[in-house]
């Protein structure tokens, strides 16, 4: 800065405009008042920095008078420099974010410019400007741009669209009217394609012959503020979607159009294209119009071109579209992305309705704008902005259905937005439950038991609105009519269904039982039992021994599932067969058992592990049914046994006492268990013999359940299908074929690696071994008889037992319940070198569980490959249909086991006594 011996002023404004207007209001005073003086020194007016403008002056003559009108020549030697930029802080190479209070540009790749932009700027000057600025082609982008934008009521910014001169000026002003030093300038760029500045989605590039001549149709109304060219397949509305039956609310949108029917009516796309390089006007040419006003006579009122950017290379040889045809084009797919930060533009193309309703609804998300439903029909779909009328926002879409084809083309079209929100809504209208379930197919696919919080937070991260709880349970349902089809048709399409099954898997059983209606070659559907050929071959390899346990369905009809499971040598579930039936009760179990009895299995001396359900045990002792004693076995489950005993005496002390009596090897731990149980509680004991023993207690069973003391492999699988209840009949049919294709190919790769490794007995039964003979190695063994393989056998506890190696029996019990030898037995035949896996059962062997898992699945047929079904349409009862679309009640009965048990009892805080809490403190008012 030059030293002068003047007279130094400093004057600080934040505004370029007032800066200006005081300094010369400054620059005057300080004139008329040196005017007066005989100060040789001239003067300079220069800026010191952004805020502080400095004058210095130093006058070489005197004045003697002045005017306003010559001051400028009077004072030509004077150096003045006033602030006549305003900075700006650019962002670009990424994507503006809004949140409930602020707006931030984010992304991966995004550079901040600062720019210091003229306050005499245009709008194309502007553009000009960071064009050069940033690099970014002009040819390929287009710019949308958006200025941070603070509200007058507290500390929160709206994003503020710069689209013209106007705009440009208000954002400008605001380093005047605000607090703001710098303005921050979002830049997001928006590819161009053809004659569309930016899809929505990924639209359709309409190719078109240059052969085609059509007039050019006259429009009069419409959602755009000129006219543009309709793009049906048909130049005329009236084939396009002027349906007066299917149109409300449209009020004259629609008006004929007079063009030839035998031309094409993309042939006014020709035209347009033809013209292109007329209506072109090159920001970069000299002595050109770079203002966003062309010339009028030049402008084709039908073309949707910013005239700031350059043709798009796809049409710069129009005359090489002969050859394009419409098979080339690619649909807009909706679940991708939708809106990528684009406007829409006439002459966009969706793959359907739905498609562009989808569009729309994520464009209105993003820009946090709502808007309402003019007319909608299976040809025509117009929609406003919801604040037209409020805030005169011009923001409108009017789209029409390609004639012979279920495309949707946007024909007029005007925005953006220039309403602004006061507040940010927690919920979005245009939020609805179909786009939720188009936003959660894939989640849905990958998770059927997908929790609607789940949804919720999903939709949260995705567009930060938080919806409420039905419209995310509604969202789940459409997801899953969408993807599985619907419920009621599903027990129409399941006999065809099984048709294909048994078509590619021959063997399997099925057994459908109906009920006859007054309807001709209609019937309603009460139950359904289906096997698998695999499923019926392996359990023959399978211990004796079935599970049986029903579970509930949760989608839009009521029912239960029922299942029959087996269990390998390697103590892993075997599922055997399934059954939908209207309820669970006496009828439905005897059917289903019937049905394995029939159609799976005709093995003897299988034992049923079971609940102690009216309708299992009404079956189960039914002599017709086949599974009565000897042909089978019935056992109760302990866990249900424990359960109930819980409900009826609530005694944790006494429920542990029933499972170690249960559980118990031998007559003698048993009665101790029992005769302490009668200590405690006579009425207890009363209640266990009233239960025949052998049901429930492991040393009664004689073997016959193989040490199983519960349903829990039942119970495995009904967690495994948890998110299938809720699905089509049909869906649930298919996973378990797939489940069960699952199960076989990975168990019966570890059968063959088995089987090539040498290996004679299965993991489970190997590593139980092991465990044993290391237990027999510290026994002391006594031999009593070598010809009959009598021993006495005393333990590290100095407990002894009697084994009769010849019978196979130990007075343990272990080897008659498991089915392989105990460690005493082990021990014995250690002493008489006898090997003791010729006591394993062959169900624990590696061929018998190779052969369990061998039979192989064959893949489906396409559908449209399935043979025809020429049977009754099959309906569901009405009875099983559920009211309402709410969350579906759960039908379970719960009890003492779905109660999680506490590690500690509470605690009173004051008296400190264990069993109650301050509030019922019997010595409350004393302390």
């Amino acid at each position: 800065m030059p030293q002068f011996p003047s007279t130094t002023i400093e004057l600080k404004c934040r505004s370029s405009h007032q800066r200006q207007l005081s300094l010369f209001r400054a620059f005057l005073l300080l004139f008329v008042s040196f005017s007066c003086c005989s100060s040789p020194s001239p003067f300079v007016v220069f800026v010191a920095d952004r805020d502080i403008v400095v004058v210095l002056l130093r006058f070489s003559y005197p004045f003697g008078g002045f005017s306003l009108s010559n001051l400028e020549m009077e004072f030509s030697g004077v150096s003045f420099m006033s602030v006549s930029t305003i900075p700006v802080i650019c962002y670009y190479n990424g994507q503006m974010m809004r949140t409930k209070t602020d707006v931030t540009y984010e992304g991966r790749e995004a550079v901040i410019a600062p720019m210091d932009i003229p306050i005499e700027c245009t709008f194309e000057e502007l553009i000009g400007l960071i064009y050069s600025k940033t690099n970014i082609d002009k040819r390929r982008f287009r710019l949308s741009l958006n200025c941070k934008y603070p509200l007058r009521s507290g500390n929160r910014f709206q994003p503020f669209p710069i689209r013209d001169d106007s705009s440009l000026r208000r954002m400008l002003n605001l380093v005047n009217t605000t607090s703001i030093e710098e303005i921050e300038l979002f830049i997001e760029v928006v590819r161009v394609k053809g004659l569309l500045n930016k899809s929505v989605g990924g639209h359709v590039d309409l190719f078109v012959r240059d052969n085609y001549n059509v007039a050019q149709p006259d429009y009069d109304c419409g959602p755009s503020s000129s006219p543009v060219p309709d793009i049906g397949a048909n130049g005329d509305d009236e084939d396009c979607a002027d349906d007066d039956e299917d149109v409300d609310n449209e009020c004259n949108e629609n008006t004929d159009v007079e063009v030839d029917e035998h031309e094409s009516s993309f042939g006014y796309f020709t035209q347009i294209l033809e013209n292109e390089h007329e209506i072109y006007v090159s920001a970069e040419a000299p002595c050109c119009d770079v203002s966003n006003h062309p010339d009028e006579d030049t402008l084709d009122e039908s073309s949707p071109f910013n005239f700031h950017l350059p043709p798009t290379p796809q049409f710069e040889h129009v005359g090489n579209l002969d050859n394009a045809v419409a098979s080339a084009w690619t649909p807009w797919v909706p679940h991708s992305s939708g809106y990528c930060g684009g406007e829409f533009v006439i002459g966009q193309v969706f793959n359907s309705k739905s498609d562009l309703q989808d569009a729309a609804k994520i464009y209105s998300i993003k820009a946090h704008k709502e808007f309402i439903v003019v007319a909608s029909s299976k040809k025509l779909l117009v929609l406003r902005c919801k604040k037209a009328e409020e805030c005169n926002c011009p923001w409108k879409l009017r789209a029409m259905v390609v004639k012979d084809t279920s495309l949707f083309v946007i024909n007029k079209y005007a925005g953006p937005h220039t309403c602004v929100n006061p507040c940010f809504n927690r919920d979005h209208h245009q939020l609805d439950s179909n786009l939720v379930a188009t936003h959660i197919k894939s989640l849905i696919k990958a998770q059927f038991t997908l929790t609607t919080a789940a949804i919720q937070a999903s939709v949260m991260e995705r567009w930060g609105y938080q919806i409420s709880y039905k419209k995310a349970l509604d969202g789940k349902h459409k997801a899953i009519r969408q993807l599985f089809g619907d419920f009621c048709q599903s027990y129409t399409e399941l006999p065809r269904l099984f048709l294909g099954i048994e078509q590619s898997n021959p063997g399997c059983v099925v057994i459908w039982k109906t009920c006859e209606i007054n309807v001709p070659n209609t019937e309603i559907f009460q139950h359904v039992f289906w096997s698998f050929k695999p499923s019926i071959e392996g359990f023959k390899h399978c211990r004796p021994i079935m599970s049986i346990d029903g579970t509930h369905l949760y989608g839009k009809y009521k029912g239960k599932l029922l299942i029959a499971m087996g269990c390998d040598g390697n103590n892993q579930l075997f599922l055997l067969a399934f059954a939908l039936t209207e309820d669970e009760n006496t009828d439905s179990w005897g059917w289903f058992l019937a049905c394995i009895r029939n159609g799976v299995t005709k093995r003897t001396g299988i034992c049923v592990i079971s609940d102690r359900h009216p309708g299992i045990m009404a079956a189960m002792s039914d002599p017709d049914l086949g599974w009565a004693a000897p042909s089978a076995y019935h056992r109760i489950c302990m866990r249900h046994l424990a359960s109930n005993f819980m409900t009826r005496f609530k005694d944790k002390i006494l429920k542990n006492l029933v499972c170690r009596a249960a559980l118990a090897t031998t007559e003698r731990k048993f009665n101790k268990h029992m005769h302490t149980i009668g200590k405690i509680n006579s009425e207890a004991v009363q209640w266990l013999e009233a239960i025949p023993v052998h049901l429930w207690a492991l040393s009664h069973d004689g073997g016959r359940r193989y040490g199983l003391m519960t349903t829990n492999i039942s119970e495995v699988f009904n967690s495994v299908l948890k998110g299938a209840r809720c699905l089509p009949v049909t869906t649930l049919v298919q996973l378990t074929f797939f489940r069960l294709n699952g199960y076989f190919v990975a168990r019966r790769e570890v059968g063959a690696n088995r089987l090539a490794s040498a290996e004679q007995f299965t993991p489970y039964v190997d590593a139980q071994l092991q465990g044993r003979v290391v237990k027999a190695g510290s026994m002391e063994i006594v031999l009593f008889d070598h010809v009959k393989g009598l021993f006495h056998v005393k333990s590290r506890r100095c407990r002894t037992h009697r084994l009769n190696l010849h019978e196979k029996n130990c007075t343990c019990g272990k080897t008659l319940i498991y089915g392989f030898p105990c460690s005493h037995m082990i021990a014995a035949c250690q002493h008489r070198c006898v090997d003791f896996r010729l006591f394993v059962e062959g169900y624990y062997s590696t061929q018998s569980y190779y052969n369990t898992w061998a039979s192989l699945f064959h893949p489906i047929f396409n559908e449209d490959e399935w043979p025809l079904y020429d049977g009754p349409t099959i309906v569901p009862p009405d009875s099983l249909q559920r009211m309402g679309s709410r969350r579906p009640r759960s039908t379970r009965l719960h009890n003492e086991m779905d109660v999680r048990e506490e590690k500690t009892s509470i605690t009173c805080g004051l008296c400190k006594q264990p069993g109650h809490n301050r509030r019922s403190c019997l010595n409350r008012n004393q302390l």
